[in-house]
This record gives C-alpha cells, sequence and structure tokens, in this order.
C-alpha cells in the first residue's frame, strides 16, 4: 500500500485505546482546568468567551471597548506590547474571526492566570501601549 496512515501508528493508538484510559482521563482533566481558568479569567476582563467541550484553544470575543476600533490583529500585537501575552488574531482564521482572539491552553494553570492578570492590567487598568524607549528600558514597579 502507498497510501493511508503508517501501520505502526495504527498499532500504537489501538493499544493507547485499550490500555490508556486514566491517561486520556488525566489529560482531560488538565485541559478541562486551563479552560476553565481562561474562560472564567476572560469573562471577569469582560469579555463574550464560551466554554469549549472540547478543544485546546479558547476563542474569545474581544469587548469592543478594549478593541477601540482597532482589528484584532492590531489588538493582540497591541496586547503583545502592553500585556506580554500572546494570543492568535481571530482574522488569521478568516474574516469571520474579526473581532475574535484564540487562546492556547499549553501552558499550566499558573501561567495561564497570570496572562489574564496581565491582560487585564494592560486593558482595565489605563495602561497605553509603551513607547520604545520604554520597551527598551521597562517602566518600575509602582507600590499600587
Amino acid at each position: 500500500y502507498d497510501y493511508g496512515i503508517f501501520t505502526p501508528i495504527q498499532i500504537a493508538s489501538i493499544i493507547a485505546m485499550r490500555n490508556c484510559e486514566d491517561a486520556v482521563a488525566e489529560q482531560a482533566r488538565v485541559y478541562q482546568a486551563r479552560r476553565d481558568v481562561v474562560v472564567s479569567g476572560l469573562r471577569r476582563v469582560g469579555w463574550d468567551v464560551q466554554s469549549p467541550r472540547g478543544s485546546m484553544f479558547v476563542w474569545a470575543r474581544v469587548a469592543e471597548k478594549h478593541l477601540s476600533g482597532q482589528g484584532s490583529i492590531d489588538f493582540a500585537m497591541r496586547l503583545m506590547d502592553e500585556a506580554e501575552v500572546a494570543l492568535a488574531p481571530g482574522r488569521a482564521f478568516g474574516e469571520n474571526g474579526e473581532g475574535y482572539v484564540r487562546v492556547a491552553l499549553v501552558e499550566n494553570e499558573l501561567r495561564l492566570k497570570q496572562a489574564v492578570r496581565q491582560i487585564d492590567r494592560a486593558l482595565n487598568k489605563g495602561i497605553k501601549a509603551p513607547s520604545a524607549s520604554k520597551l527598551k528600558n521597562p517602566q518600575k514597579k509602582s507600590n499600587s
């Protein structure tokens, strides 16, 4: 045969399906916990977020007040600068993705909580986009 799924992969898949239920259940639990952190956190930020039932991504509709007239690509770039968080702009997945961002659940819960806090601070605490000089020399921490 010259096409199809490589036979050793098929055999390994059968073995995994028969013998690895605990590992699959544990992995599902990990992703569910990560999903819950991101969904609840972004809802607190003020975004419309549906909780996916089976995905390693969360799609979030960005609140219009946070977009400030920007497209999702510019918005994602702004968050890279202001919050130091990388999100995939929805527009990268087609025109219907405009106004959305996609969050990959590839970090642990602690890092995801940190990312949501940084997004919240950048968008809801009046932080403006840093100037080029501030990017080279980070701001001093305030005592607030």
